[in-house]
């Protein structure tokens, strides 16, 4: 009879059940419905356009926290695949007159790609030296864009049209808009609770526990680790191709390094590895960057102050304290 370290293991110890629907947990419902309940009725309180740009960020947020915070896999180069997902959705509105649904999967589907590539090469080391090739590759990206035609330079692409979503509903008044980037979001964002409380999804956990362990259960450890790097990146891509058509503009701004740091920001403030946190944290740094303008260069003075408190106060994130005082997962 084979003994119990001889037997081959297939799996990895099922995970606990999950109460609720869909996967979620009683209290991720109701974070859940508080969340839809808000992108239901905010608009008709907040300027639409900044509500746009906060779920895009919102999702780029979560497609990063995905690698970060299930992986464990710091990136410091997902400017790359937002940006670029920005400048192809761009371009293919504009130039080849494209509906908003497809511009937006061609913009996920070239950050999948770059992430694939990337990936492939950056995988292959661990910790720092897998972050500095990660923001190597990505500082390319920004030079290549800075070189070709296509981007127009610094001044990037503008005035990119929205056109009708299925060719029948004009996305050009903004809540018609805003509509189409919450069902972007709220798609993402599921797809992302999915991908996470999948089996793929406990072998990604399993990884970030303990990769030695996860290596002698038989596990491809690089091919999980490449699969969540071009999930991370489609998402990545989409995210930044719904934020060209929303603001109409496409630049090297999204595409370049501090665009990286500020989503890592994002993650962190709200909460690493949580559900919600990068959705919660992504609403802080917009609403900051956005409401403290009028402040001018006290702006940024503004910002680290408020970022320390809540680093201090908030060791978990925002999201991730809450839930340890409450008790359950978020």
């Amino acid at each position: 009879m084979a003994s119990a370290t001889t037997a081959p293991i297939d799996t990895l110890p099922p995970a606990a059940p999950q109460s609720g629907l869909f996967g979620f947990t009683r209290a991720q419902g109701i974070a859940l419905a508080v969340m839809v309940a808000a992108i239901v009725a905010l608009p008709f309180f907040v300027y639409p356009q900044f509500l746009m740009k906060l779920l895009c960020f919102a999702l780029f947020a979560c497609a990063f926290n995905l690698l970060i915070g299930y992986v464990g896999l710091l990136s410091f180069g997902h400017a790359a695949y937002f940006g670029m997902g920005s400048y192809v959705s761009a371009y293919a509105s504009k130039s080849w007159g494209l509906p908003p649904e497809v511009c937006v999967l061609i913009g996920g589907a070239v950050g999948a790609g770059l992430g694939l590539v990337f990936g492939w090469i950056a995988i292959r080391r661990a910790g720092i030296y897998f972050a500095m090739i990660t923001l190597a590759l990505a500082q390319m990206v920004y030079f290549f864009c800075v070189q070709v035609p296509f981007t127009r330079g610094e001044d990037g692409i503008q005035g990119i049209p929205r056109h009708a979503l299925l060719g029948l509903v004009d996305l050009e008044p903004d809540m018609r808009m805003y509509w189409f980037v919450a069902g972007v979001f709220l798609l993402g964002f599921l797809l992302i609770h999915r991908i996470i409380h999948s089996p793929f999804g406990q072998v990604l956990t399993a990884i970030r526990e303990n990769e030695p362990r996860a290596i002698s259960l038989g596990y491809r450890v690089d091919d999980y680790k490449l699969i969540a790097f071009v999930l991370s990146a489609g998402l990545a891509g989409v995210a930044g191709g719904t934020k060209a058509l929303t603001v109409h503009i496409a630049t090297l701004i999204d595409v370049n390094w501090p665009m990286s740091g500020e989503v890592v920001l994002m993650t962190l403030l709200g909460g690493l590895g949580t559900l919600f946190g990068p959705v919660v944290g992504a609403g802080v740094v917009m609403t900051m960057e956005t409401y403290l303008a009028p402040f001018g260069a006290w702006v940024t003075i503004s910002q680290g102050i408020i970022f320390v408190a809540c680093v201090l106060a908030f060791r978990a994130g925002i999201v991730g304290e809450v839930a340890r005082l409450l008790r359950v997962k978020l």
